[in-house]
This record gives C-alpha cells, sequence and structure tokens, in this order.
C-alpha cells in the first residue's frame, strides 16, 4: 500500500470520499427500488402494478432481500480469488442498474424475475468488496479506522433517506396518472431513476478511481502480484489469525439478532405506526412510508458526532473501547428503543378495534432514535472489525459472511414479525427488547476473552512489515 496512504494524520484520504460517494448512489438506487416493490407487485394492474396477491407478493420480497445478504458470499470468494474488488465492484453495479432497467422496461412477471435477480447477482459483486476497499485505505493500527467506517455509514444512508423520498415522488406524485378516479402509479418511472443512480455512481467510481484509489483493490489477493505478495500467499493461517477469524464468526451469530429486532422496521414496526401512532403534523398526515427515512435522518446527523467520540477517545490514555465492547452496547441500545415503544403499545393495545386512542408520535420517534445509536455503535465497527482482522487471504470472503448474517436475520425478522398477529405487540416487542438487552450484558461479559484473543495488533504489524522489508 502507498506510504501517503497510511500516514496516520486526522484527515482521511480522498479516496474514501468517492467510495462514500459511490456506496450513497448504490444505496439510493437499492432503496429507492426497494421502498415501491411490493407496491408494484400487489397494486392492480390499472394502478401500475402487477395485481399479484399480498402472501406471493411478501414471500417473493422476503427471498429478495434474504438473498441480496446471501450472494456476496459468491462475489467476495470471486473478488479475492479472481476479479479483484476493484472490477467485482464495476460488474456489480452495472448488473444492478441492468436489474432496475429491466423492471421499467417491462411490466410482467418474467421481468419481475429477471430484474430481481439481477439485482441479486449484482449486490453480490457490489456489496462485500466495496467495504473491503474502505478496510485497505488504512494501515492495521491507524487510529482513524473506525471514524472513517464511520463516514462511509454515513453515505449509505445519505442515500437511504433520500432515495424513499424521491422514489416515492415520482412514483405517487410527478409520474401518477389519474383517470376516472383511479390513479396509475408511475412504479416503472421509480425503477428507471433507481437505474440511472447505480449508473452515476459507477461513472464517479471508475473515473476517479485511479486518481484516488490508486492500484488498491485492482488484483485479487490469491494471485501473487509481486514477491511481497507472493511471500504472504504462501504462508499458513497463523494462531492468531485463526483466533481472529473465529471471533469474527462469534460477533456475526450476536449481529443475527441484533439485525432480526432491527428490521422489524419496515415490518412489524411499519404497521404498528400505520394503524396506532397519531402521524398528524400541523394538520397534516406524515405517510407511513416516510418513517423509512427517519433512520437514515437520524444516521446522518448523529453519524459525525460518533465518529468524532471514536477519534476523540482512540487519542486519550485509555485508548478507543474495543469493538466487543462498542457492538454490546449497540445491543442494549436496540433493546431500550423497543422498551420505549411499549409504553405506547401500553396506552394503545394491539387490537385496531377496540382503539380509543392513537399514542403520540414522539414515541415511534425515539424508538428510531435509540434504534439508530445502536446500530452506529455495532454496525460501521463491525465493518471496520472485519476489514481490519481478517486474513488478508479472505479478507472479502469473510466481509460477506459478516454480512451474511443479516441473510439469517432478515429470515428471523419475518417470524418474529409474525408472531404480532397471534400473541400482540406487547408480547413480541417485549421479547425482543429484553433479548437485546441480555444478548449485549453477554458479548459486554465476552468482551475482554474476545479482545484477548484477537492479539497484540501492533507488536504483530511490526512483524509483518519486518519480514516485508526483508522480501524486497
Amino acid at each position: 500500500m502507498d506510504t501517503t496512504m497510511t500516514k496516520q494524520t486526522q484527515k482521511h484520504p480522498p479516496g474514501l470520499y468517492l467510495l462514500f460517494m459511490t456506496e450513497m448512489w448504490e444505496r439510493f438506487s437499492y432503496y429507492g427500488m426497494r421502498a415501491i416493490l411490493i407496491l408494484y407487485l400487489t397494486k392492480s394492474l390499472v394502478s401500475g402494478g402487477l395485481g399479484m396477491n399480498e402472501g406471493s407478493a411478501l414471500m417473493l420480497y422476503g427471498f429478495f432481500t434474504g438473498a441480496v445478504y446471501f450472494t456476496p458470499l459468491i462475489g467476495g470468494f470471486l473478488a479475492d480469488r479472481y476479479l479483484g474488488q476493484r472490477l467485482a465492484i464495476t460488474i456489480g453495479g452495472f448488473t444492478m442498474a441492468a436489474g432496475n432497467f429491466v423492471l421499467f422496461a417491462h411490466q410482467s412477471f418474467t421481468a419481475v424475475y429477471i430484474g430481481l435477480g439481477l439485482l441479486i447477482i449484482g449486490n453480490g459483486f457490489f456489496k462485500p468488496n466495496i467495504s473491503t476497499i474502505v478496510g485497505e485505505l488504512y494501515g492495521p493500527t491507524d487510529k482513524r479506522r473506525d471514524a472513517a467506517f464511520t463516514i462511509f455509514y454515513m453515505g449509505i444512508n445519505t442515500g437511504a433517506f433520500f432515495a424513499p423520498l424521491i422514489i416515492g415522488a415520482i412514483t405517487d406524485k410527478w409520474f401518477a396518472v389519474q383517470a376516472s378516479g383511479i390513479i396509475e402509479y408511475g412504479y416503472k418511472y421509480g425503477f428507471l431513476a433507481s437505474a440511472i443512480g447505480m449508473i452515476i455512481g459507477q461513472i464517479l467510481f471508475n473515473m476517479l478511481g485511479n486518481r484516488f484509489l490508486g492500484n488498491i483493490g485492482k488484483k485479487p489477493v490469491e494471485k501473487p502480484q509481486d514477491s511481497t505478495t507472493s511471500i504472504v500467499e504462501k504462508q499458513t493461517l497463523t494462531k492468531v489469525e485463526k483466533n481472529r477469524t473465529k471471533v469474527i464468526f462469534i460477533l456475526a451469530a450476536f449481529v443475527v439478532f441484533f439485525w432480526a429486532g432491527f428490521e422489524q422496521a419496515g415490518g412489524a414496526l411499519s404497521i404498528y405506526t400505520d394503524k396506532f401512532i397519531d402521524r398528524t403534523l400541523f394538520g397534516w398526515e406524515v405517510p407511513t412510508s416516510w418513517f423509512q427515512s427517519v433512520n437514515p435522518l437520524f444516521i446522518i446527523l448523529l453519524a459525525p458526532l460518533v465518529s468524532m467520540l471514536w477519534t476523540k477517545l482512540s487519542n486519550t490514555k485509555r485508548g478507543d473501547l474495543p469493538v466487543p465492547t462498542k457492538m454490546a452496547f449497540g445491543m442494549i441500545m436496540l433493546g431500550f428503543g423497543f422498551i420505549v415503544l411499549l409504553f405506547a403499545i401500553m396506552q394503545t393495545g394491539s387490537d385496531e378495534s377496540n382503539i380509543t386512542a392513537k399514542a403520540n408520535i414522539m414515541f415511534i420517534i425515539f424508538t428510531y432514535l435509540f434504534h439508530t445509536i445502536g446500530e452506529l455503535f455495532l454496525s460501521p465497527v463491525g465493518l471496520s472489525f472485519v476489514s481490519k482482522y481478517a486474513p488478508i487471504k479472505f479478507a472479502s470472503l469473510l466481509m460477506a459472511v459478516w454480512m451474511a448474517s443479516s441473510f439469517v436475520a432478515n429470515i428471523l425478522a419475518g417470524q418474529l414479525g409474525a408472531f404480532t398477529e397471534s400473541m400482540g405487540y406487547l408480547e413480541v416487542f417485549a421479547v425482543i427488547g429484553l433479548a437485546a438487552i441480555v444478548l449485549g450484558l453477554v458479548l459486554l461479559s465476552l468482551s475482554k476473552k474476545l479482545v484477548k484473543m484477537l492479539g497484540d495488533d501492533e507488536k504483530e504489524a511490526e512483524q509483518v512489515e519486518d519480514v516485508l522489508l526483508k522480501a524486497n
């Protein structure tokens, strides 16, 4: 890696902001498409949809949102062994753009299956590799790493914030046509806008990549690039590397339960908001779908503060908090978010037919606030952690394993959300909230042991540098 990129100054390398923009446009494309997908599938033909029954549509939607977290396992492996991260990102980006364009070009079930298939494949190439490149901008002991991933995470959520608002305006306002009292929604134009957003991101990435990223991610890790790389490739995993891989899998198991609770936002939490939350502000009713932008808005507002916190702690005598400790606090914050919502449910109950008064909008706002703080403590530092500690031979593959935990989490989230219909919101959300807090406390108790398994980072980094210098 170029020495100019490993200098531990307070400023971040410009490549970080290129990756920020690339990820922002990719997330705009993904979340914009996802925001209208279930509506497109279930609306009648005369309303611009496909008229699919809700049960089948939800099954298809669930498979899609789960599969996009599974294919990064394959994309990460291919990037590590054959393609390199940069080429994989480009393949993934244009494949996703093609998927959205297929959804725009023809309104049929065949087009849906082809379009979603391309989106699933493209995401597999894109998602694990761009996070890996972020990590490669920084040396193994660079104190800016967690702060960098928090900034990168803002790119994700900037796209996620604007996508539902803009795509929703395109489909419901700008390109909606009303005739004989029936509104034909412009869903196909929403898919077109998503395709255009993805293409913009890829043009920026490919035009500016050489200037701001140098040779990072150009060649596959598994193929020797020079004598130095050859030496690294021939080495088997050390005991420390094996232990670090174990820690990655242990933390990934905890992450599954975090996301299973967090992903209620698009399901049970959204339904509860629609039925039981008073969404009227100044005489105007806030659309339920717009609440999906509350979390990314909080991310954008709070991420700089959390990034500053990690940087400030890293410069203190005691140093930054260990990653397992940060993640433990994140899980506890998720639990607190559900506890807040319990007070609203005690007021409204779970039966829409017997509701006497709707809950104040601030209950759901504070729930999302706690969930967002939890996410900031867990998700970006988790990405940073994997990029730092994964053995170089399996960097993208282990990043994909980390993201695949969300595949399991989405399935579990759907099962948990379904219980609200039979058990009620109070019971289900109480179980999720308390489980998150308990698991957070368990992870907190394991933090010291997990940190010990990671080994002495600085000492090992110096040894690796010595080996590479001798090789040269």
